[in-house]
Formats: C-alpha cells, structure tokens, sequence
C-alpha cells in the first residue's frame, strides 16, 4: 500500500489512534473531508484491502507513488494562488522524478478557508495554499501581517518576510498550530477603488467601504475617516453598482477578474496591507514522510514562490494596463498622506503588539520599529 494510502485508511479510522474527543460537526467534517478525498482519489478502494493490492505491489516496485496527495485551495483557478499550488505540484513532481505527486484542487472544492485549516491541522488533506487573513483564528501571532501601512514596495515586504529570524520564528508558530510552513507568496498589496478622487486624508472621511470582518482592518479604515462595512465578497459588484457601498479595497488581480472597476472611477494605492499567500502543510503528514521527500518538497516550495511571485509582478502590471485602458483612473498618494495615514496606524499597532508574540514583531519589523514609535 502507498505511504498515502495508508495515510488515508488510517484517517478513515483503520489504524486510528485515540487522540482526543471530537464534536458531532468535526466528526462530521472530518469524515467528509476523508470521503470527498476518497472519491477525487482513484483507487483508493485499495483501503479495503483486496481490490489491487497485485497493483500496488507492482506500483511499489518500480517506486511510483500511485495516489496523489489532494492540494487545497479556496481560490479560482486564474489567480497566482492557483499558479503558485500548481508550480509547488510541478516541482514536487519532477524533483522526485514522478515518484512523488499532487493534485491541486481550488474553489474550495475540498473546503473554505476554515475547513481546509482544520482538515488540514487534522491530517485529512495535507497539502493547503491561502492567504493569511483567515489563519489569525487559529495562530493569533499571523496578525502580525494585520499591521498596516508599513511598505510602500512590496519588494520591502518580501525582503522582510525572507528574513530567516522572522521565518524561524513563524515556522514554530505554525508548527505549535500543527502544520510546516513552506513559504509565503503574494499577490502585491490590497489597494481601495472609489468614485471620489482621494489626494487628502479628509478625502477618505464618511466613504462606505467594504472590508473583510477583521477587527484590525475594520480600524484602519475608521482611523482615517471612512465607514467600514463587512460584506460578502459576493455582494460587491452589485454593492457598488447600486451605491450599497463606495468604494472596496482588494489587490487589482481581484479588482480585475471581478470587474469591480467598472463601478469605480479610481483606484488609490493605499498598499495597506499586503495580500500573502502560505503554502502550509499538515506537520501530522509532513514527519510521515522521508527526510529525502521532505527535502524534495522545501525545495520545490521555495522554487514555486520565487516564481509566484514573479508572476504577481507580472499580472499586475497588466490589470493595472486593463484599468486604466477603462477610463479608471489610479491615484498614488503624495508621500506627505502616506506619512499621515501610518501616524493614525499607530493605536493600530499598539492593540496588535498585545496579542502578537514582541519578538515576532521585531523580527518582521526589524530597523523600521524605531519610524512606528
């Protein structure tokens, strides 16, 4: 039986330790998940015992790995998280030359954010790819890429993020929460669109923003004078459309593959916070491995997010070409309100640096601690 097969009869419940009590709705997640999993992964019949075991014998053999390991992902399918799943299957696939495989599954055919953490966490579906925002529930210290404006490139934040003190120190917080973290990538910084030209802070004041429910982004906005209004993403479009809403903030991949420029005559570069994207997996699975598949798989993580984000860069660059060939104008603020906007960040920072771990804080922040005092 393969290293995953086996894998997955255990969750099933074949080899299953006792570890804890579980609610009737984790039971329930839990089983479908292993279910869902199940039936996207041919053969995995071989659970049962007798159904191709002569097959798997042979599959051993020649040292091909014959179920491949199921991928989460909530996003679309053209996004840079999807490139950044499908480069880390790719690489996986010819480092180990075939041996090892993975199968990338987005919009959230596996799960939402939360239920693909908790899959995951729970060793059901071992590989994930999401952004952060959704993480600071179950590691509270990931709010630490909660603290806005902070970069004006995102060059700066990869630099920071990169630091190996800095990603030392999250790879525990990750692996306290039972997961490996294998890097972060990015789709740039969010960035709000609007029908009001904003060139001075009293331009943000009485604006109705849609904004993610995070308490700590809902502050930024309230900081600088805006009205922020958790909504469904869903709900944009036609939010802005029918005046619902003024304006919305969201990396430009977003603002583009949804067409929220339509409704909006600008869009201004707060680069409020950057939009990171984790590669994560299951610590349960990843110390189930090899020490040469796990090698194999650091490895290609960290090709996958060097070209992920070369890729970020790219895309970019051309939605920003398809906005401003709509007649959207887009707006960099003067230096003087980006240094405005980061003095009312500052309660901001304060109420994060009590919940998140000071020594995290000043591994990401390094020298620029002393500008936020």
């Amino acid at each position: 039986m393969s290293r995953f097969g086996l894998f997955l009869c255990k969750k099933a419940g074949k080899y299953n330790k006792p570890r804890k009590s579980y609610s009737k709705y984790r039971l329930w997640r839990r089983a479908a998940a292993v279910m869902m999993i199940l039936s996207l992964t041919a053969g995995l019949a071989a659970c049962g015992g007798s159904a191709g075991e002569g097959s798997q014998d042979a599959a051993k053999d020649v040292g091909v790995q014959r179920y491949a390991w199921p991928l989460g992902s909530s996003s679309p399918e053209d996004t840079v998280t999807q490139i950044y799943a499908e480069k880390f299957a790719d690489e996986v696939d010819r480092l180990s030359d075939g041996k090892m495989k993975i199968s990338v599954y987005p919009n959230s055919v596996l799960g939402g954010d939360r239920e693909l953490l908790e899959s995951c966490k729970d060793g059901d579906i071992p590989f994930v790819v999401q952004n952060t925002a959704p993480q600071v529930t179950f590691m509270k210290d990931t709010a630490v890429f909660d603290m806005p404006a902070l970069f004006e490139k995102i060059d700066e934040v990869r630099e920071h993020v990169d630091n190996p003190e800095f990603m030392e120190l999250m790879q525990q917080v990750y692996r306290d929460g039972g997961y490996e973290l294998l890097g972060y990538a990015d789709q740039g910084f969010r960035v709000m669109t609007t029908n009001k030209k904003v060139e001075n802070l009293s331009d943000f004041k009485g604006q109705k923003i849609r904004t993610m429910e995070n308490s700590y982004h809902m502050a930024y906005w309230k900081n600088l004078g805006a009205s922020p209004t958790p909504m469904t993403f869903s709900e944009v479009y036609i939010g802005l459309q029918q005046g619902t809403i003024d304006a919305q903030e969201n990396p430009y991949e977003v603002i583009v593959s949804n067409k929220l420029y339509e409704q909006q005559d600008y869009v201004v570069e707060t680069n409020h916070l950057p939009h990171l994207i984790s590669l994560i997996v299951s610590e349960e699975f990843f110390d189930s491995l090899t020490d040469e598949q796990q090698q194999i798989i650091k490895e290609a993580a960290d090709t996958a997010k060097e070209y992920a984000r070369e890729q970020s860069d790219a895309r970019i660059a051309s939605r920003m070409d398809t906005i401003r060939e709509s007649g959207t104008e887009i707006i960099t603020p003067s230096e003087e309100l980006y240094n405005e906007i980061r003095e009312l960040c500052k309660p901001i920072y304060a109420s994060i640096e009590n919940s998140v771990s000071q020594e995290i804080i000043d591994a990401y922040l390094g020298d620029m601690q002393e500008e936020l005092q």
